[in-house]
């Protein structure tokens, strides 16, 4: 069994220690006495209570630190992986990052044409260690989104892995797997940066359309205008 105490301690990023992501931890776990059902609550949490905006996408450090996509409350899937690894824990759950490249076949026409690409380079879940082994989930959608696109929600039974779907709820390919590269236990950020920077170019989250006024992307040169 490899040394966990990596996957237990907080780093700049996964931070852990900090006081709010502590007490949130605390909180959502503490009516709970089995790790499975802990890790289930913090899932549970960071799937609905951090909405999912793909425009939260950045190449700043400080966006992706787990204390403030707690306070912002929304995220994409790289920013809520590490606010649920740093939630974990801080739960005493060892917990690491996973990241992987994968198509999307419901993306929108208007984000392939203001992206140029049809699949995602750096999506991000996290890893908890439960009962022995690596278990897999996938906080990215929350309940909302994915009823208004007719895809199914993923749902976590403390146990088994949690991806998300190959399918639709009507049938129709979803979410096809095409790499899954190594778990790291801290966040590989300049390796993130690399990939986001050539589809978005320099950006930081966006918490409202008017924050995008302007902004260019380098492969479609489509302009952001505020709504």
């Amino acid at each position: 069994m490899e040394d966990i105490k990596i996957y237990l301690e907080p780093t700049e990023a996964i931070d852990s220690g900090h006081e709010d992501v502590r007490r949130v931890a605390m909180e959502l776990t503490s009516p709970f006495t089995e790790e499975a059902e802990k890790a289930q609550a913090l899932f549970y949490f960071v799937r609905d209570r951090i909405h999912y905006s793909v425009y939260m996408v950045s190449t700043r450090f400080e966006d992706f630190v787990a204390s403030a996509v707690l306070a912002w409350e929304r995220g994409y899937c790289v920013q809520k992986a590490i606010l649920l690894a740093a939630l974990a824990r801080a739960a005493g759950i060892p917990s690491r990052l996973v990241l992987a490249r994968i198509k999307n076949h419901r993306i929108s026409r208007e984000l392939v044409a203001q992206t140029g690409i049809d699949f995602f380079p750096s999506h991000g879940y996290t890893q908890f260690l439960l009962g022995g082994k690596w278990v897999s989930v996938t906080p990215a959608f929350d309940k909302e989104i994915c009823e208004k696109s007719g895809v199914p929600v993923v749902e976590f039974d403390g146990v088994h892995d949690a991806p998300l779907a190959p399918y639709d709820l009507s049938g129709n390919p979803y979410i096809e797997y095409i790499e899954k590269y190594e778990p790291q236990a801290d966040f590989p950020f300049e390796w993130v940066r690399s990939k986001v920077v050539r589809i978005w170019g320099e950006k930081s989250s966006w918490l409202t359309m008017e924050a995008s006024k302007g902004h260019k992307m380098p492969l479609t040169g489509y302009v952001f205008r505020s709504e």
